[in-house]
């Protein structure tokens, strides 16, 4: 009997007991789902805060490039104008000099003719024009794409912009090579892999790659000045492009600048960093370039 009364008493202390633990394990599951739960907000702040800055480049490009298509619209009405005024001026002048009787039958023929060259410029022009809206168009598209792959490299690593009408992306040699060297490290090998994705998606354009040095000398057993450190470097760039990324070696040329086109001055450390660099052009094909720059057939 007292062995039971023992039991008794001593039951709401283990049942306190019990309730103890279980309180506390739950008070460590939930803060382990908080700090998961701080965590996953902290990334997806920093996700948001990366594409409002992509948002924000790509709107600016497209500014930019709504602000040129208007430019050139106005260029365009106002040749559209000129040949109109021309057009009227020439067809009076056919007609009065008709029906006063002084024009040959000759004469009229040569003045049509300058009619039929007129309207013919003026389809030529509008022809060009859009011929020129559609490669600046294809550029955005290319530039968006580019800089949507390449998002997750470092700003000072890698550049993509449009300038002189074609698509430039600059690689910093810190991220591309060694040293001294020519030999494509394994991180640039995946931005490559990037730019080689898109370029195939743009089988109508060619690849110039360029290299491009300081104006530090170099000479050693395998590299023999600059000139030849920045053609090997942009060699082996259209190499591992052809080879392990399947671009078209037909599309690509390769080039070493060595260090005559800086962008900016040698004299200062920074300014030989940025000259250090191997760039991707991605141009129009040459035959479709100078079919563009040609007037009309005959004219």
């Amino acid at each position: 009997m007292k062995k039971l009364l023992l039991v008794i008493a001593l039951m709401p202390f283990f049942f306190s007991c019990a309730s103890k633990k279980k309180i506390a394990d739950l008070q460590s599951r939930l803060t382990e789902l908080q700090a998961s739960s701080d965590q996953s907000l902290a990334k997806s702040r920093a996700d948001l805060a990366d594409c409002q800055s992509l948002t924000a480049s790509l709107q600016a490009e497209i500014k930019k490039r709504d602000a040129e298509l208007e430019a050139r619209t106005a260029s365009l009405k106002n040749l559209q104008e000129q040949l109109d005024y021309m057009k009227r001026t020439n067809t009076n002048l056919l007609d009065r000099l008709s029906d006063l009787s002084v024009i040959n039958k000759s004469g009229a023929e040569s003045i049509r003719k300058s009619l039929d060259a007129l309207n013919e410029q003026g389809k030529y022009i509008k022809d060009l024009n859009s011929t020129i809206q559609r490669k600046d168009s294809i550029n955005l598209s290319l530039v968006m794409n580019l800089k949507r792959s390449l998002a997750d490299v470092n700003d000072e690593d890698v550049t993509v912009e449009v300038k002189k009408g074609v698509v430039y992306i600059s690689i910093s040699d810190k991220l591309m090579f060694a040293s001294g060297s020519s030999v494509i490290n394994t991180k640039a090998e995946a931005v490559l892999a990037k730019v080689a994705k898109v370029v195939n998606d743009h089988k109508d354009l060619d690849i110039l790659v360029e290299g491009h040095t300081d104006s530090v000398p170099i000479s050693t057993d395998c590299i023999k000045d600059n000139w030849d450190l920045s053609a090997k470097r942009a060699t082996s760039v259209v190499r591992l492009l052809q080879t392990k990324f399947s671009v078209d070696p037909e599309r690509m040329t390769a080039g070493g600048r060595g260090e005559f086109e800086p962008q900016a001055e040698n004299k200062s450390k920074s300014g030989r960093k940025m000259n250090r660099r191997t760039e991707i052009i991605v141009t129009p094909k040459l035959d479709q370039f100078f079919n563009l720059l040609a007037p009309p057939s005959g004219k």
